[in-house]
């Protein structure tokens, strides 16, 4: 996995805006804890967009949303 402007070492408030993401996310696919699968690729989805240059919580979630504009 290419790392193309990140270090890969998540500060603690890295991590919180990953976590918020996540379960906004989560909430807008409607997945439980038992959808371990969907909840990990998920996961690795939100940090790859977040190593590829989205900074904030904004572009993240305009990156990954189902309800984002096209």
């Amino acid at each position: 996995m290419p790392l193309t402007r990140y270090s890969g070492i998540f500060e603690p408030a890295d991590l919180d805006l990953l976590q918020r993401v996540f379960d906004q996310l989560c909430k807008e696919r409607r997945l439980s804890q038992k959808d371990r699968e969907q909840r990990q690729a998920l996961a690795e989805e939100v940090v790859v967009v977040f190593q590829d240059g989205a900074m904030n919580e904004a572009e993240l979630w305009q990156a990954l949303s189902k309800r984002r504009k096209v």
